[in-house]
């Protein structure tokens, strides 16, 4: 495991910390995912959570239906017009998970010490005696002394909303539970997870088959975040399903959250194409002292095989306040120096009070993290891991970036098509952006398509310190894609956003037939 790469230098003590925080353009090099809901989805707010530093927005399929959603969506699509940026969509699947019903929607008072039977019999009104869920093998899966959690807080991050049990005994299909504190259940939907305990229900759903064979293919969705991803056998599942809906380009991210999950960990890695360490659910399944350690030791193993890790659960209290707590900046100051390539946001944006501001302050945080993020030490490591001999596009990959760090360059600038060798860059941590000059195959607006090329942009949206520039060749006169007029682009870009000026050094990556060439200019405005 390696994790906590910080070493802060002398000077940067005090200096740092009474310096002002500088406004970017580009917030942070983390990458920051939202989730749109009741309290951001409207255009206005969606361009000011783009313009604030969100470049995914994840669609949670746990509530609401299809045509809410796309109502969400088409606005995200305004919304990314209006503002110029570019922006991912992640569609999140429901999984096997075990959900309470409440028809009534009347609050449920559940008291300490009392006893609760969980029932599969959904024609039960749930009440302070009785709670109904959707799932008829409970019993068999559970024995005494077991621990079972409920409530919202997953969704929430509120424990007043939550309540956990343990289990007496099983009565045929019926578990007799134990209330170990008071709570107070609101809401029409409440969450169920058992610590430790293996749930026989398929990780993807019929359910979710149709919503992505529906919704997702209608959409051209850019991700897809496997919920409750258990075994590389659920990744494959997921990919070969993809291919009969022809969503071929479609990106999976396996969702690690639970004890199951964390044990295949190494096998779901490599078949999926990012990580989501699900720290909501994994925080019931694990010991609360063991979950820093999972986070640190995955997220090392992501960034050694160069796929994105991404973390939940961050700043829980900006659901309804407008500034984190102390410890929650620091947690996620202490993700960046792990090495996390983004940040999820869920109800903090889905139905918080400041969706924009929580984009705002996470973004401010990230930034400040990067600043002292231990990065010769990271790439080394990286180095070391990948072996020798290296191969080829490692090997010049990881050589720009170490130029890029030599002659202190402003930025990186790297052509591709697929997203790959903007990826492998990123893999070695560059401390400077990296502009992926990306030519679509068909004539599009640079904002709003769907050819190849705009998909794999959108993808890199996920990927820490990588921004995506689309180019058109056909803008440029040129028939194949034409390197010179890229590079003018990005600089011109670079230069817009403030990111490069006049005698800044930018390192640029190209493959020229079969050979891969590394070249460092000064920029010069013209």
């Amino acid at each position: 495991m390696h994790g906590g790469q910080m070493l802060i230098e002398e000077p940067l003590r005090l200096a740092s910390v009474l310096a002002p925080s500088k406004e970017k353009y580009f917030p942070s090099l983390t990458k920051i995912v939202g989730t749109l809901g009741p309290k951001s989805r409207s255009v206005k707010t969606i361009e000011a959570c783009l313009a604030a530093g969100m470049s995914v927005a994840r669609f949670d399929f746990s509530w609401l239906n299809a045509e809410y959603h796309q109502k969400t969506l088409e606005n995200l699509r305004t919304a990314v017009n209006n503002v110029k940026k570019l922006c991912a969509v992640m569609l999140d699947t429901v999984g096997p998970e075990l959900q309470v019903c409440n028809t009534s929607g009347n609050p449920i008072e559940l008291n300490a010490d009392n006893h609760v039977i969980i029932t599969p019999n959904l024609s039960k009104v749930p009440s302070a005696e009785i709670l109904p869920i959707n799932y008829t093998d409970l019993a068999k899966a559970v024995k005494k002394g077991d621990t079972i959690f409920v409530g919202q807080y997953l969704f929430t991050g509120s424990e007043t909303t939550s309540v956990w049990l343990e289990v007496l005994e099983t009565i045929d299909q019926d578990v007799k539970c134990l209330v170990k504190n008071s709570a107070i259940l609101a809401g029409s939907i409440f969450t169920m997870h058992v610590s430790q305990v293996q749930i026989n229900l398929p990780t993807l759903t019929s359910a979710d088959k149709q919503v992505i064979s529906t919704w997702g293919l209608h959409n051209n969705v850019d991700l897809v975040s496997l919920s409750y991803t258990r075994h590389a056998e659920d990744v494959q599942e997921l990919r070969a399903f993809l291919k009969t809906q022809n969503l071929l380009e479609t990106q999976i991210y396996a969702k690690v959250e639970n004890i199951e999950g964390l044990e295949h960990f190494d096998e779901i890695l490599q078949e999926a194409d990012g990580i989501i360490l699900s720290r909501g659910n994994l925080g019931i399944d694990l010991p609360p002292e063991k979950v820093f350690y999972f986070q640190k030791s995955a997220i090392s193993k992501c960034n050694m095989a160069g796929k994105p890790a991404i973390i939940t659960r961050v700043v829980d209290s900006m659901t309804d306040n407008l500034r984190p707590t102390r410890a929650e900046a620091t947690d996620v100051a202490n993700a960046v120096l792990d090495g996390t390539d983004g940040i999820l946001l869920g109800a903090e944006t889905l139905r918080g009070l400041y969706p924009v501001d929580t984009i705002r302050t996470v973004g401010r945080i990230c930034s400040e993290a990067e600043g002292a993020y231990n990065q010769s030490l990271q790439f080394k490591r990286i180095v070391q891991h990948a072996g020798e001999p290296m191969s080829h596009a490692e090997s010049v990959a990881s050589s720009a970036v170490r130029a890029a760090v030599k002659v202190n360059a402003a930025v990186i600038v790297v052509f591709t098509s697929s997203g790959r060798a903007a990826r492998l860059i990123a893999k070695y941590r560059p401390p400077m952006p990296v502009l992926a000059v990306m030519f679509p195959r068909q004539k599009t607006e640079p904002w709003n398509s769907s050819s190849f090329g705009t998909t794999q942009a959108r993808q890199s949206l996920a990927v820490r310190g990588i921004y995506p520039i689309l180019a058109n060749p056909s803008v440029a006169g040129a028939v194949s894609p034409d390197e010179e007029f890229g590079l003018k682009l990005a600089l011109y870009y670079g230069r817009s956003v403030g990111i490069i000026k006049p005698y800044d050094r930018a390192v640029i990556f190209q493959k020229i037939g079969d050979s891969s060439v590394v070249k460092i200019i000064e920029y010069e405005d013209s």
